[in-house]
């Protein structure tokens, strides 16, 4: 099965690369995709530049993939994974314990699959991701928060095989004028719709980085 999918960038790539990359990115070192054109523009005009939405045809036949939004995964799984790559987190003892105790129990070893599936974690994303990690807000909120502005997923090319596997098919110009006014735009929503998240009153029975750690929750039972 062929797929088509984008990436945002601020020059044309005719012809992708393995092994390049910031190995700090949120999978680690790879070539990071989107299956909506849209976003993938407004990724490529990130730093107010004018870019490229590159277009591949991708096939899928043999390539082995980590779908992080589907089961038998589920958020703190893409969390631990996250908490692996990304080089930045909020210096605090609750955080670097909280840290361990996600890649101890939930880490999933990505470095075998071909292909990874999972959440985008652009700033504002990164700075929920953030609050639970520092126990200020619950999983469940965390959980609706990351759907907050449509952000969508993005579709990582790791392994040698899955470049191999990929077509360069045409490039889309990006104008920043339209498309970092629409990545601010999405931002600025998400932040805001988290803040009323935010403020709204923890139900007791909601779960916080604290209670996973102390072993208070019952994994099979918790539901996100």
């Amino acid at each position: 099965m062929k797929i088509n999918i984008y990436h945002g960038s601020e020059k044309v790539i005719s012809v992708p690369q393995f092994g390049y990359g910031s190995n700090s990115n949120d999978y680690g070192r790879g070539f990071y995709c989107t299956e909506n054109l849209e976003l993938a523009k407004e990724w490529a005009c990130k730093k107010n530049q004018n870019g490229f939405a590159n277009c591949y045809s991708l096939e899928m036949d043999g390539l082995a993939v980590c779908n992080l939004n589907q089961e038998p995964y589920h958020i703190l799984n893409w969390l631990a994974v996250l908490t692996k790559y990304r080089s930045y987190w909020q210096k605090a003892s609750i955080a670097e314990d909280a840290k361990a105790y996600l890649q101890d129990n939930f880490y999933v070893d990505v470095s075998k699959y071909d292909i990874i599936i999972g959440y985008r974690a652009d700033d504002s994303y990164f700075s929920f991701v953030q609050d639970f990690i520092m126990g200020t807000i619950s999983l469940e909120k965390l959980s609706r928060a990351m759907r907050l502005g449509k952000l969508g997923e993005q579709i990582v090319l790791k392994s040698e095989k899955a470049f191999s596997q990929i077509e360069y098919l045409n490039s889309e110009a990006a104008f920043a004028q339209i498309y970092y006014a629409k990545k601010a735009e999405r931002d600025i929503k998400a932040r805001r719709e988290y803040a009323l998240e935010k403020s709204d009153h923890s139900r007791l029975e909601e779960t916080y980085i604290l209670d996973l750690m102390r072993g208070r929750v019952n994994m099979n039972e918790l539901r996100l």
